[in-house]
């Protein structure tokens, strides 16, 4: 049989797809379709891995890209992880929410509505770090340096951020109480701009390395993910009817973008 040959790019599109249906044959026997966030870190660093390891990369912007990613995807498995281990029944409610719209469908619908998909967005968003792991110039410039920075400032907000909302969740006098205050008192969602402002540095990161423009894909994708379909949009479309200040909160505090707060 002829050896299969693929570029570190694909291998990565074949972890992606086979763990994405390993987890999805996991979820039916477990009727937790939300494991597949807690995947979603390890599954973008691994595509990165994989093609660090196949190029091989080597030089000081491959271990920047390299540890930045993977601090990062080992932070947020087991944030959500620990998110995912207090939910009684186990199921993220929006998952559960889907269960029941499909109904009977839904053991096989989930194989695309929800594996496949974050399969393809796992294998395509870290292009840029792809990129970067495959140049062959490993010197750094300006654009490195400004990518690293804002890539490392971004994982530090969004790791504040969340661990601000898991010490006031994990307090029981906070129950039905909105967070203002921290890095809530100055966004909405710091922890979902921490992960956009993240991606860009790792965009300016991959474009320093490969000067390709059609990396800007990456963090353009994140950047509405994050504000159109599954953060800040679907967020408050509830949040509202469960805490009952949040109408003030929203008038005072930027959704996105941390602002100087308002006082009306």
């Amino acid at each position: 049989m002829m050896p299969l040959h693929l570029s570190p790019p694909l291998w990565g599109l074949v972890f992606a797809l086979c763990a994405a249906v390993l987890l999805w044959l996991l979820s039916l026997r477990l009727r937790d379709v939300s494991i597949i966030d807690i995947f979603w870190g390890p599954g973008v660093a691994g595509v990165v891995d994989i093609a660090a390891w196949l190029a091989p990369a080597s030089g000081p912007r491959a271990s920047a890209a390299l540890f930045l990613v993977n601090i990062w995807a080992i932070r947020l498995a087991a944030h959500i992880f620990a998110r995912h281990s207090s939910i009684q029944g186990g199921e993220d409610h929006r998952y559960a929410a889907m269960r029941r719209q499909f109904g009977a469908r839904w053991w096989w619908w989930s194989l695309v509505q929800v594996f496949l998909l974050q399969a393809i967005l796992i294998w395509f968003v870290p292009a840029p770090l792809v990129a970067a792991m495959l140049a062959g110039a490993p010197d750094l410039g300006v654009l490195d340096y400004a990518g690293i920075a804002l890539a490392g400032t971004g994982l530090l907000f969004e790791a504040l951020a969340d661990f601000q909302l898991a010490r006031f969740r994990a307090d029981p006098a906070n129950r039905g109480k909105v967070l203002d205050r921290g890095l809530w008192g100055v966004s909405r969602h710091p922890n979902y701009f921490g992960e956009a402002l993240m991606w860009w540095g790792f965009f300016l990161i991959g474009f320093s390395a490969a000067g390709a423009w059609w990396l800007i894909l990456s963090p353009l994708l994140m950047t509405f993910l994050l504000l159109q379909v599954s953060g800040v949009t679907l967020m408050e479309d509830t949040i509202s009817e469960r805490r009952p200040d949040y109408a003030a909160y929203k008038r005072q505090v930027s959704s996105f973008v941390p602002w100087f707060r308002s006082k009306s």
